[in-house]
């Protein structure tokens, strides 16, 4: 492929993200107010539990089998190399650009997560369908384009809303002051300890003495059990497992059963498939996830650009990890597993792998600062430079990932 061929391959998803941006920070203007604010919470608790795990169960039914699961084991650990260093990557940007506290959280999480289902769900067509495309026959590449994309795309929504969405929630509540522990509290000496003492230099003892004795030593005794059980119960409460099975990640786990299991294939997928209307169902309700994302991204802008605690240095260390730092740790790892055999020999598939490391932030973000309502503005001036950006980053990484796996 020519470099101006690629530039128009590369270029053009980012371009309809801005577009998307720009509609909806115009319907969140005062003008127009459709976007207002109790407008965005309804619609973002709509793509939380609704459009996100529709879109990635409807995918994975489709898409995935048990044999192309086992083929691509290597692009779970790929992404979480992404998420790690990413993480290590925005500690030490923090440190050096010193960000406000109540902005460590989204820095952290943006350098965390890139966009890696719904940017390559659009690049990858694309550069299937574009002429003289180095991968091969367009529905050949297609269909192992989108398989390898909608894999990407769950396996990172199951990191983003477990890894991701508790580094923005640790961090927002430390600002806000909400998931203070209260320390052991010291109360007055237990009633035997107590009575051990009165009595310990006196002969004689009551019945009625030795009954409240007894009395007092069984609620102490159920006191310390208590005590003892306490941290079990905090760890519980910790480990939270509504959060861990959120609405995006039981909507992957659904995808893969109903993709890797034949018999469920067969009832949902497909044109002969006799419960295909819900699959159907579901592939609708999950087109509407990305627009909508994009919508919000746009309308939470509109109070960004009215006021953003962000700082220019901040922003500049984000796109600097996520389009250069990144990328760089990419080309080392993967090029290394293609060296050493751990990974198949398919140039398409190894392109995703090092396009993983070069994408913008993930558009989940915007979605998990406004569930906690902390940093959404900022967010949005972070997305709409890092996009604004990669229409030049994600070209040059691309023309370089094509001449490297070629």
């Amino acid at each position: 492929m020519e470099l101006w061929n690629l530039f128009t391959t590369s270029l053009m998803p980012v371009l309809k993200v801005l577009i998307i941006t720009a509609l909806g920070t115009f319907l969140a203007l005062h003008r127009f107010n459709i976007l207002r604010e109790n407008a965005r919470k309804h619609l973002n608790a709509l793509v939380y539990f609704v459009f996100t795990p529709a879109l990635v169960c409807s995918i994975l039914a489709k898409t995935i089998t048990f044999k192309s699961l086992a083929m691509v084991w290597f692009m779970p650990l790929n992404i979480l190399f992404t998420f790690i260093i990413g993480t290590a990557l925005g500690w030490l940007c923090l440190k050096i650009t010193k960000a406000a506290p109540d902005m460590q959280g989204l820095v952290l999480g943006c350098c965390a997560a890139g966009n890696q289902g719904n940017m390559p769900l659009i690049i990858i067509p694309a550069v299937c369908k574009e002429s003289g495309s180095p991968f091969g026959a367009v529905s050949v590449c297609n269909t192992k384009g989108m398989s390898y994309a909608s894999l990407s795309m769950a396996i990172s929504n199951i990191y983003i809303w477990t890894f991701v969405y508790q580094i923005i929630r640790v961090y927002s509540c430390r600002n806000f002051n909400v998931n203070k522990v209260d320390g052991p509290t010291v109360g007055p000496v237990s009633a035997t300890e107590a009575d051990l003492e009165n009595h310990s230099s006196t002969p004689e003892v009551t019945v009625a003495q030795t009954n409240d004795l007894v009395t007092s030593f069984k609620t102490d005794t159920v006191s310390k059990e208590k005590q003892i059980t306490k941290p079990l119960r905090t760890l519980v409460k910790r480990l939270n497992l509504k959060i861990l099975l959120a609405p995006p990640t039981l909507g992957s786990i659904v995808g893969l059963i109903i993709g890797v299991v034949p018999p469920f294939k067969k009832m949902f997928v497909g044109d002969d498939a006799p419960f295909r209307v819900v699959e159907d169902s579901a592939s609708m309700l999950g087109e509407a996830c990305i627009p909508a994302m994009t919508l919000l991204v746009g309308a939470n802008l509109l109070n960004g650009l009215k006021r953003s605690g962000l700082k220019p240095s901040v922003l500049v260390g984000i796109i600097v990890v996520r389009y250069i730092a990144l990328p760089i740790f990419g080309v080392f790892i993967v090029k290394g597993a293609i060296r050493y055999g751990i990974i198949h020999q398919d140039p398409l598939y190894h392109f995703i792998l090092l396009l993983q490391y070069a994408l913008p932030p993930a558009i989940s973000i915007s979605t998990i600062t406004q569930l906690f309502g902390a940093g959404e503005t900022e967010c949005s001036i972070v997305m709409l430079a890092t996009n604004a950006c990669a229409s030049f980053t994600l070209t040059l990484w691309s023309t370089f990932f094509m001449w490297l796996v070629l």
